[in-house]
């Protein structure tokens, strides 16, 4: 039998080496430089090791790995002599070691970079205090919105549903759709333009009038220091994307005939999910997804396989959703409705949306992600209990309170996944690497307010004067772009462009790509919006975005800009 502690964590040790040597660890090593964090070799690798070997050992992969452990003991191959090492083999013929291999790199791909050892817990969260205060304000805020709406309506946050009501909702499971509740008392608990006001009013104290480097020539409407990619930085970084490597979603011929690309394209992305191997699944993005192996490639990557338990588990969420009402369910069926359901490309996955939501709110799970997220989860007391911690609950209890638009985070991946508990994994996923950044205060390279700086220096930098002229007439350009982002385009784009964008995300582990392809845009109008004369007008020219061609607009405005 394997000890436990000690062997887990050589053999995880033995993996984070052999990953060390890999192009994408060494961007996490960039990454670390970027944000002011050297990587301290020992130190913080044995910290890294440490953190994923507590975090797997309370995993499902643990036990799997032990039972197999056991199971092993049964082959005439297992020598007592060399016991370790027969099943360490055993693992590796087995496909367990592969397996443990990808927890460990999904694991590497969210692990908050380690900071300075004399760093407070809450560095992990935030590292800069004005920005930690922010987003507990804006909570604050949020919490105060959701209450008057109680309060205004004589309705609980939770309840639960009598019998009757309970038979009627899972009767109607499949067909939530259909469904037309009086929502109209009901108001989203905050807009993105609400969002967008509060980043704009964020001030380091530290810095008087500006008085920094970054803002004494930034124009733009962010005015917080915050260190993003040059131009010539960001063409290192997405190095795959140039104009002379093979791209899914470029018609245009370049060295390389675009359907001889895609066979061959098609056939590595075939060998990549045969290995099984999250690391080069993750790579292998980076120049796109074919359609029929997108689905398979985006699981291997955020390491969703949907086992019987991820199915049990799913239905243990309809379980909760059928037994409590939640004010939160009101406000999903409302964005819904005024979102995805007036969607061209969306509108048929009303009832997914609802199922994957509804489950979502009641997912406790997702209260791991708040270790590394700015934000913390709202908090709700037993009446007559308030500010009494032991009478204290999450509400809702994966800790997120949706707001406008929240469900097209969701609406995109109907396209892909078929099957609900899957399709649930998949989003959950998303949510926790990638989409809470977009709706919280942090200063993280893909958060929301680092997004919003880069765009605005990107546009002043490489596009001056169509950024002053519209500066000038009170069209601020990032008042436009704001809502592309923070919805990561969904709902803007065309579905299949949208997609080629988020396989660039997922390959990058990154969200840098929305605040240049925002930039892109403007690029490609800017013909147009030098003769406009006001905001709305500006608004009209980029009002309908779903003809843009996504990869030509990167390509061109990424490596044919001269800096």
């Amino acid at each position: 039998m394997l000890q436990e502690e000690e062997d887990l964590s050589l053999t995880i040790a033995h993996i984070v080496q052999k990953l060390k040597g890999s192009r994408l660890y060494s961007q996490l090593e960039r990454q670390a430089w970027h944000q002011g964090n050297m990587l301290q070799e020992e130190t913080d690798l044995s910290v890294i090791i440490a953190h994923i070997v507590q975090k797997l050992r309370s995993s499902r992969l643990s036990t799997q790995l032990g039972f197999q452990a056991s199971v092993s003991l049964q082959k005439p191959e297992i020598k007592l002599e060399s016991l370790k090492e027969d099943i360490k083999e055993f693992f590796r013929i087995t496909g367990w070691e592969k397996k443990l291999q990808n927890a460990v790199y999904s694991e590497l791909t969210v692990f908050p970079l380690p900071r300075h050892p004399a760093a407070p817990p809450e560095h992990l969260k935030e590292p800069l205090v004005y920005m930690r205060k922010a987003q507990g304000s804006w909570e604050k805020r949020i919490l105060k919105s959701l209450n008057s709406m109680c309060t205004e309506l004589s309705i609980p946050l939770a309840r639960k549903r009598p019998v009757v009501e309970q038979k009627e909702l899972l009767n109607k499971w499949n067909e939530m759709g259909t469904d037309e509740p009086d929502l109209s008392l009901f108001r989203p608990v905050y807009a993105p333009k609400d969002f967008l006001e509060v980043l704009i009013n964020l001030r380091n104290p530290n810095y008087e009038n500006g008085d920094h480097l970054n803002l004494r020539t930034h124009l733009g409407l962010i005015q917080v220091p915050l260190k993003v990619k040059y131009i010539s930085e960001l063409k290192d970084y997405f190095i795959e994307l140039s104009l002379n490597t093979g791209q899914l979603g470029i018609d245009d011929a370049t060295q390389v005939p675009p359907e001889l690309f895609e066979n061959e394209h098609v056939r590595l992305g075939q060998k990549v999910l045969a290995e099984q191997d999250s690391a080069a699944a993750q790579q292998y993005v980076r120049q796109g997804s074919p359609t029929a192996l997108r689905a398979e490639l985006w699981a291997l990557i955020l390491n969703v396989s949907n086992q019987p338990e991820d199915l049990l588990y799913y239905e243990q969420l309809k379980s909760n959703v059928i037994q409590h009402d939640l004010l939160v369910d009101s406000l999903i069926y409302k964005d819904v409705k005024l979102t995805a359901s007036n969607d061209d490309y969306y509108f048929v996955f009303e009832d997914y949306l609802y199922q994957v939501l509804l489950c979502f709110s009641r997912d406790t799970s997702v209260l791991g992600h708040f270790a590394y997220n700015s934000a913390s989860p709202p908090k709700s007391y037993i009446r007559g209990k308030l500010g009494m911690e032991d009478y204290a609950v999450f509400y809702p209890p994966n800790g997120v309170i949706p707001f406008h638009g929240f469900s097209m985070y969701v609406a995109p991946l109907c396209f892909l996944y078929h099957e609900p508990s899957k399709l649930y994994q998949i989003f959950r996923e998303m949510y926790v690497r990638f989409f809470f950044r977009l709706h919280s205060i942090s200063s993280h390279h893909s958060g929301i307010v680092s997004l919003c700086f880069l765009f605005e220096t990107l546009l002043q930098t490489h596009l001056p004067q169509l950024f002053y002229h519209l500066r000038e007439i009170g069209a601020q350009p990032l008042r436009i772009s704001f809502k592309w982002m923070v919805r990561a385009f969904s709902g803007y784009l065309a579905t299949d462009q949208l997609l080629l964008l988020w396989d660039r995300i997922l390959g990058y582990n990154s969200l840098e790509i929305l605040a240049v392809l925002a930039a892109a845009v403007f690029a490609f109008r800017a013909v147009n919006l030098m003769e406009v004369t006001s905001l709305a007008a500006a608004e009209a020219v980029l009002a309908d975005l779903s003809t843009l061609k996504v990869m030509p607009l990167l390509q061109i405005f990424l490596f044919a800009t001269v800096t």
